[in-house]
């Protein structure tokens, strides 16, 4: 992965052919042109929960119209850091109701929650181009 500077605000980063565009917001200095990188983060979390779903209901054949994952935040007042993050997995009337807690089971599989739960080290360096 790699993260360039395309101008203004804006931090993007490339990786097998795709590239995440991020941007600060009109009041952070930026043009708004894209998510900032903070809502791409919390993004990656609902949308990691939402793969699992997926899986889990392709897997059964459950038709996935009406099924959206709703992600709310809570931060703290004084601090201003995130506190909770609540997904809520809402189905359709007609969905199985037996497989109910099972597909909420499925989204709390997601991978980048774990790696929160559980998180890697980090290290940063600088080094000279080319060396």
């Amino acid at each position: 992965m790699t993260i360039t500077f395309p101008g203004g605000k804006r931090v993007d980063a490339q990786f097998g052919g795709h590239t995440i565009r991020t941007d600060q917001s009109k009041e952070a200095g930026g043009e708004g042109s894209a998510p900032e990188p903070y809502v791409t983060f919390l993004a990656s979390l609902g949308t990691c929960a939402g793969i699992y779903v997926l899986g889990f209901c392709q897997a059964r054949n459950i038709p996935t119209d009406g099924i959206q994952l709703v992600q709310k935040h809570e931060f703290n007042p004084v601090t201003h850091r995130l506190e909770k993050i609540r997904i809520e997995v809402q189905v359709p009337p007609g969905f199985p109701e037996k497989y109910r807690p099972a597909v909420q089971r499925a989204a709390d599989l997601c991978a980048v929650k774990r790696t929160i739960l559980d998180p890697p080290q980090f290290e940063v360096v600088t080094t000279v181009a080319g060396s």
